[in-house]
């Protein structure tokens, strides 16, 4: 969810928020407020998938390559962007 709050299962959500359901789920959806949402599907992917700030890989070593090329500058800015978050420390 971007923005806005809803309510699943009887569970209000606020944004902005990530909400993974269960395959096959199904779950109605009601904005309590105004809201913008993006609902993302298909099958799962296989092995293990690792998180780190905004980065995310199948690979362990493809998260610390990316975390030093954040560093680097060696992402193609967004564009329109003109602020740039520094890599956290932890």
């Amino acid at each position: 969810m971007v923005e806005g709050e809803v309510e699943i299962a009887g569970e209000t959500f606020e944004g902005p928020r990530l909400l993974v359901f269960h395959p096959g789920g199904h779950i109605a959806v009601r904005a309590t407020r105004p809201a913008r949402l993006m609902f993302l599907g298909g099958a799962a992917l296989e092995g293990p998938r690792y998180i780190w700030w905004n980065f995310v890989s199948s690979r362990r070593e493809w998260i610390e390559q990316a975390k030093e090329d954040w560093k680097t500058g060696r992402f193609t800015p967004v564009p329109g962007e003109t602020e740039f978050i520094p890599l956290p420390e932890s």
